[in-house]
This record gives structure tokens, sequence and C-alpha cells, in this order.
């Protein structure tokens, strides 16, 4: 199928002009899309937004897995306006905040404060401070098999891409392995009494965690003293309403939290037990921390979308729809991949509620090229899709037509396997990791 895709290219062509990178989030980047295939987005409903060439897609990971309740939920948007309307930001804290605070806390029941912000870099950054304040150490200690956590120096640096980070940033950071506690033991000895905290998501993108896992790191923390930061930035809501922390039964001692706090709207949070938060406030013979304190941290909208979140959660079990949705898209997907003999090939892990999928080559190696092919396939046929991470909107019918694309998609990529490579078949060049030292030419219409 044939889509024009000619005033997106425009777009996205003025874009590199005005903005480094052509969009403000790595992960949204024309380079994470197939050539001539990155949709410049007009508007959304549910769980399907249109391009500026009339292109009507179903979207997957939507809002970067921030939007759980679909594009433009009435419910959600309307409290914002209302609350909006009688002023965003003030002097003095307003009753927002108060209302906020005292619900986060009835809903993450293992904190006893809670500072609200706009995006998740943030309150990790504020929980490593914190805990090198509390510790009096120098390291962070971060599960290396996860992907991102901070745009602070202290993660940056220890990244694929860490131009511009001083080297003594570089060396603040140390990693371990997911389901793997002796990664972690052999961490601290090697650094003994220096590692300030550990970061890491409860749950994985691609794994569970093994029994003992976490309540291993928790006794380690409790043994060697570190502070245990729980990353819940994508977790947090879509595990459960209370956190992954709850589904697995561990209490981190700090715990982050964003995305779909807002459904979309920029509201983040750190939570965590009050010895450690009162080091950045008012109530503390310590020397003080500078925690979070921004201008737009708590404005009146972002609060109250939050709000108006936890209600429809309360309201109806958002969880357990978009676990729902996911397995059944998970059960025709595979379906599909299997009926093509491609179950080596074409591989969905995670949770159903916050799914990804695996491409690879005829090797059964992880391949960009044959990433960008099934990309290209799922948008010809009206999916856009990094991943499957479903949300509560996508209806029987967004599923069945992201079924019926895979199914479209899954032809070409077995040819790809049977010629040992995309020649002929990709329109343009691969898609690169979001975060590489070098942007390396390449066309960027």
């Amino acid at each position: 199928m044939t889509r024009d895709f000619s005033r997106s290219l425009r777009a996205q062509a003025r874009l590199h002009e005005l903005v480094p990178g052509g969009a403000h989030t790595y992960a949204r980047g024309s380079d994470q899309y197939p050539e001539r295939m990155a949709p410049v987005i007009a508007r959304g409903s549910g769980a399907r937004v249109e391009d500026l060439d009339g292109n009507v897609f179903v979207e997957f990971g939507m809002g970067l897995r921030s939007v759980t309740l679909g594009h433009g939920f009435a419910p959600v948007v309307d409290a914002v306006c209302r609350a909006v309307r009688d002023g965003v930001s003030f002097t003095r804290p307003s009753i927002w905040e108060l209302r906020a605070a005292e619900r986060f806390l009835e809903q993450v029941p293992g904190a006893d404060m809670v500072k609200f912000a706009k995006n998740g870099s943030d309150v990790t950054t504020a929980a490593v401070r914190l805990a090198r304040a509390a510790t009096g150490r120098p390291l962070v200690a971060v599960c290396r098999t996860q992907p991102f956590f901070s745009t602070a120096d202290w993660f940056i640096g220890s990244t694929a891409m860490p131009h511009g980070v001083l080297p003594a940033h570089r060396e603040e950071t140390v990693g371990f392995d997911y389901n793997d506690l002796d990664s972690l033991r052999a961490l601290l000895d090697e650094h003994p009494g220096r590692v300030a905290c550990v970061v890491m998501e409860p749950g994985s993108a691609a794994a569970e965690p093994d029994p003992g896992f976490l309540e291993g790191v928790r006794r380690l923390a409790d043994d060697d003293g570190f502070v245990l930061v729980f990353d819940e930035i994508i977790c947090g809501m879509r595990w459960s309403r209370h956190g992954a922390q709850h589904v697995y039964g561990v209490r981190p001692d700090l715990s982050c939290w964003g995305k779909a706090l807002g459904n979309g709207f920029p509201v983040a949070a750190l939570a965590g037990r009050r010895e450690l938060m009162e080091l950045g406030g008012l109530s503390t013979e310590a020397e003080r921390v500078f925690l979070v304190s921004t201008t737009n941290g708590a404005e009146t909208g972002g609060l109250a979308a939050y709000l108006a979140v936890d209600d429809e959660y309360a309201r109806r079990d958002v969880v357990g729809e978009m676990v729902e949705r996911g397995s059944r898209l998970a059960a025709a997907v595979r379906q599909e991949v299997a009926e093509a003999g491609l179950g080596e090939h074409l591989v969905l892990h995670g949770r159903p509620a916050s799914m990804v999928f695996a491409t690879l080559d005829a090797q059964g190696r992880p391949c960009q090229a044959m990433r960008t092919l099934f990309l290209q396939e799922l948008l010809r046929h009206g999916v856009l899709a990094q991943s499957f991470v479903v949300s509560a909107a996508h209806t029987d019918d967004d599923l069945d037509l992201a079924a019926g694309a895979v199914r479209h998609a899954l032809p070409v990529y077995a040819r790809a396997l049977e010629q040992g490579g995309v020649d002929g078949l990709l329109d343009g060049r691969p898609v690169a990791p979001a975060l590489r030292p070098l942007a390396a030419p390449r066309r960027l219409g």
C-alpha cells in the first residue's frame, strides 16, 4: 500500500532547520523511522493519529508510553481546562499541590512524602542527590540492561553519547545486570562503601524479576547502606496504579514517577521515606539538600491532569484493560508469526501492558535493518509502532488492524531473511540507535 508523506517530509525538513535533530526527544527523531516515512502528527483521538498528509494510523507506545487512556481523553482534558481557568502558577503553593500530594501518598502507601516536577529526569536526578547527601558516597549504580534513567550528566556520561560530559562525571556511574545479584555484589565489593544508590526499574521491558531478585537487592541495600531507588517512570500506572513495587512486594527508599501520571500532560513525582525526603525540606537539622525547585513543577494543569487520571483508574480497571488488550494483541501477532514460520526472527517480550518486539536477522541477531523493514511495512498498512505497548483506548478494531498489518509485513520480512538482507525491499537507510556517538551522514527528510 502506497501512502503520501510529502507534507510530513516538508515539515520534517523544516524542523531539521530549526530544531537540533528535528525533534525534541531523541526517540521521536526521524532517524528512528524508515526514511521518507516519518509522519508529522496533526492530531490524535483514542488510539489513532492523523498526520499532515491525512494518513491515519493506529499508534502504539503512545506518547512514549505516557498515554494510557487515549489521546484527547475528555475527562482529563476537561479537568485541566477547569483548573487553568483559575490560574496556572502563583507565588505560593496552590490547593492543587495539597490535593495531589494527599492522593499520591494514598496511591503509593510505602511513600511518606512526595515532590512534583515536570519530567522523569528531574526526579531521578533529585533522588541521586538525596542519596549522595544521605550516605556521603559518590557513586551511582544503574541497571545497565535497562535503557534510560536521566538526561543529567551522572547518567548520560555512562551512555554511548557522553560528549560534553566531564570525564570526572563519566566515572560517577557504574553498572550491574538485571536479575543478576552476583553482578551487584561484585560491584559493591569493587567499590566498598562508595555506592550511594542503586537506580533501577523494578520491572524490565524484556523480563520479569527472577524469584528473590528484588528482595535480594533490598537486602543488599539494608546491609550495605546504599539507597534503593525504583524508577517507576514506565512501570508506575502500567504494572499497577500503585506501581511495580506493589506488584512485586518490595519497598524502595525512593521512587520516581512520570509518563502515565498525566496521560501525556507533563507531571512527574519523587516519593519516598520521610528521613530522606526531609533532607530537602525545612524539618531537618542536617545540611539541606537542594531537591526539586522548578517554576513549573507544580503548575495547576499538570496536577489536575494527574488527579483526573487517578480518578479514572479508581473508576475502572485501566491496568486490567491494558493487560487484556495487550494479551489479545500478543496472541494474534504470535499466531501470525508462527503461521509464517518466523517465530525465531520476530519475538515479543514484556508484560502485556508494555510489550516490545525484537527483530532478528537470519543468524538470530538483533538487526536494525530488519527492524526498519518491519516498521516500514507496518506504516504502509496503517500502524505506527516502535513497540506494541498498548493503551486502554485501543479497540478490537485497532488490534485487528494491527494484526492484519503484521500479516502483510511478514512475507516481506521473510524475503529479506531468504536473500540475506533488505536490499530492494527497504526504501532508504536503516534506523539507528537513538543514543550513539556520531550522527553519521544520512538523508534527514
